[in-house]
């Protein structure tokens, strides 16, 4: 049978109708055959035992039984009647029980003949009863599909209402098999069907549905789930591939003196293994015909900023220009400044373009960037305007890379004839299984140990009622001659409130901090950028001792100084923020310390993420909780979120599946590139169906 077959409109379908498919396809999104075919249950019901009714007991588990009715009776109560009916099989007896509907069930209820019956079962005055239980005669329970392990559907209020029960879905996918038989084409090559030991396609799309028993309902589940993995990994790996093969780089064939001058004589500090390692993966993409598409991992304060500069310098040692763009004017900022000293040493000519550059300066950056005088432009998205034109841009190095869109990424390949290699930079580690589906098509380094001489922040968790204890370790560091912030929570829903809270801390703070003893600084989002500006210089030059922030210094300063972070409302915090706000502090080689301060009220999410930080200072790790926690839509953010609308995997709990489904996927595509080879042919036929009814396309934003 061919898929085509597959994609029938579902009110073609015995039982469904015009009113019925309509709902289907509002509540479940079910349009088609394949569709309700894709429909997996979110839980099973064991109906494969059988129980006596002399080995019951007392519990809430719902159970399945044999007998025959001996007896009717109808029995008065306060308020109507009930229907009793006497259930008895070789062991005992017991009584079923009706509260509603006892004319229609009456009727239709058969003396003397088998049923098998299912449900909750109560003792009552030493007899057992079942309240409205499932009922089907013996001889029809032995034809149905699903008299096995039940299903149990995904369902919506709407669907209960209008009389789609989960009885009634389990008929019409029961219609479905009966009507398309079991001809579903094989979509995996018997190679790896072989290796991995999976049950064929028909095999599982049958036992998900209606299980013969628990172990091929879990064979069922692997066989799907490695296949909807295994898709998604040829289709990114396919994309790198297309993207090495198709779209031709540079080639930096140079690695010259300004690059070489600059690791010998003026690295302000020795490399670590993990930076040189990352370092020559670049100059080994660099140094090839193919564009470069590579994502760069580091924690905060790993050296990741080190590492660009040195891969800026190989572009400008080969005549081209290099740009470095950051989210915010604060970090843009920050990397410039950081930046500009190496380039004066080398007399290589840097410039900072921002929204707040001023005409005058911009003009002189369009001539320099078009005569190729200037050599690296640091910016915020004013880079991409089309105002914007190099001579020869040939590396862009993208800072915090979730923050930009995709459309803005191709606009800065439209800036050159031929694309830049491309150098995506993240401090927010993303966990290997969320790294390998979003960004399976960028080639991945990780910068994972911290440079030598840096101590581990110290954190603790406290609770308010410790505060003056707090307050009295804050006096002790500033005596010694340090610096201390304290961040607020920013939830942009309430910023009144969050103004409200800031504003109170402020002045409990300025209480025990007084004048003119201790300085305060006070950064907030409803302030003047060139107010913000201000405050954080100060604090940068030790001016104040004291910075009392909301959020906005997330990502941005850099003082080596200041050696305590207090997080107030600590609970309120995503576990990835936590861990960005605790990487501003442990810049020098002074004791860092990270205080989060919290009610006593926790819930269980906000316990864990406490725990996590004061157990772990490892990003990756860190990020691996927080996916569990929080799913993998929302670590990417809203603009991303849509990346994974799995059917059946989960990336968090099947990481083994996901691993082994990419490394199938790198395998085939090595050997058979175009998925030509007669054994890869149902690989193919899939792969092409799945582009032409975009089945796979939604997976992948």
């Amino acid at each position: 049978m061919s898929q085509d077959v597959l994609q029938t409109p579902i009110d073609y379908l015995k039982g469904v109708g015009p009113n019925r498919a309509a709902l289907l396809r509002s509540e479940l999104g079910i349009h088609t055959f394949q569709d309700l075919i894709h429909l997996f249950p979110n839980r099973y019901i064991d109906r494969t035992q059988f129980y006596k009714i002399n080995t019951l007991e007392r519990n809430n588990a719902e159970v399945q039984i044999i007998g025959q009715i001996t007896a009717i009776k109808e029995v008065g109560q306060k308020r109507g009647k009930r229907l009793v009916a006497t259930f008895r099989d070789e062991t005992g007896k017991m009584e079923l029980v009706w509260f509603r509907g006892q004319k229609w069930i009456r009727e239709r209820l058969k003396l003397h003949t088998d049923y098998v019956i299912f449900g909750k079962t109560n003792l009552f005055n030493g007899v057992f009863n079942m309240p409205h239980p499932d009922m089907e005669l013996k001889t029809e329970y032995d034809k149905s599909l699903s008299s096995a392990i039940q299903p149990i559907y995904p369902s919506t209020e709407q669907l209960s209402n209008r009389g789609i029960s989960n009885k009634a879905l389990c008929k019409l996918v029961e219609h479905l098999f009966l009507h398309i038989g079991n001809a579903f084409t094989e979509s995996l090559s018997s190679e790896i069907i072989e290796q991995q030991a999976l049950i064929s396609k028909k095999d599982a799309l049958l036992n998900i549905h209606f299980p013969k028993n628990q172990n091929l309902l879990a064979r069922a589940q692997f066989r799907l789930k490695f296949e909807e993995l295994f898709f998604i990994q040829l289709q990114l790996v396919y994309k790198n591939l297309i993207h090495k093969s198709k779209i031709k780089g540079f080639p930096f064939e140079n690695v010259g003196s300004y690059f070489n001058d600059f690791y010998n004589n003026h690295l302000p500090f020795s490399l670590t293994n993990a930076q040189k390692r990352v370092i020559k993966e670049i100059r080994s993409d660099m140094g090839s015909n193919a564009q470069m598409n590579r994502l760069l991992q580091g924690d905060v304060g790993s050296g990741k900023t080190i590492v660009a500069f040195l891969s800026m310098l190989i572009a400008i040692d080969n005549d081209f220009q290099a740009t470095l763009m950051a989210p915010t004017e604060i970090l843009a900022t920050q990397h410039y400044n950081g930046l500009k000293p190496m380039c004066d040493v080398l007399g290589v000519k840097i410039s900072l373009l921002t929204g707040s550059s001023k005409t005058a300066m911009r003009k002189e950056i369009h001539a320099g960037l078009e005569d190729g005088s200037l050599h690296i432009l640091v910016g915020t998205h004013a880079v991409l305007e089309d105002k914007v034109q190099f001579k020869n841009l040939g590396l862009a190095i993208i800072d915090e890379q979730h923050r930009f869109g995709v459309a803005q990424r191709s606009k800065l390949w439209h800036k050159n004839s031929s694309p830049p290699h491309v150098l995506v930079m993240t401090a927010t580690p993303i966990p290997r299984t969320l790294a390998m589906s979003v960004y399976g098509d960028l080639d991945i380094s990780v910068i994972d140990e911290l440079p030598p001489g840096r101590k581990p922040i110290k954190t603790v968790h406290r609770f308010d009622s410790n505060r003056l204890k707090v307050f009295g370790f804050i006096r002790n560091e500033i005596a010694k001659g340090r610096q201390i912030y304290i961040v607020y929570p920013l939830i942009n829903e309430s910023q009144t409130l969050d103004f409200k809270d800031l504003m109170d801390g402020y002045e409990s703070i300025a209480r025990e901090f007084p004048l003119p003893n201790y300085q305060i600084s006070i950064v907030h989002g409803q302030m003047k950028p060139a107010d913000k500006e201000i405050e954080m210089q100060r604090f940068l030059k030790g001016e104040t001792q004291i910075m009392v922030a909301t959020t906005v210094i997330e990502v941005g300063v850099n003082v080596p100084n200041a050696t305590v972070m207090i997080i107030e409302s600590a609970e309120r915090f995503g576990l990835s923020q936590l861990h960005q706000l605790r990487g501003r502090v442990g810049r020098g080689a002074a004791q860092s310390f990270c205080i989060l301060m919290t009610s006593h009220k926790l819930g269980n999410d906000s316990k864990t993420r406490m725990e996590t930080m004061v157990r772990s200072s490892d990003g990756f790790e860190i990020a691996e909780v927080d996916l569990k926690l929080r799913g993998p839509g929302d670590i990417m953010g809203t603009q991303q979120s849509g990346i994974l609308r799995l059917k059946i995997a989960n990336i968090v709990q099947d990481k083994d599946v996901l691993s082994v489904a990419r490394s199938w996927a790198k395998k085939v595509l090595k050997e058979d590139p175009k998925l030509r080879l007669p054994k890869h042919l149902p690989i193919n036929l899939t792969y092409v169906q799945m582009g032409k009814y975009k089945n796979i396309w939604n997976y992948i934003s």
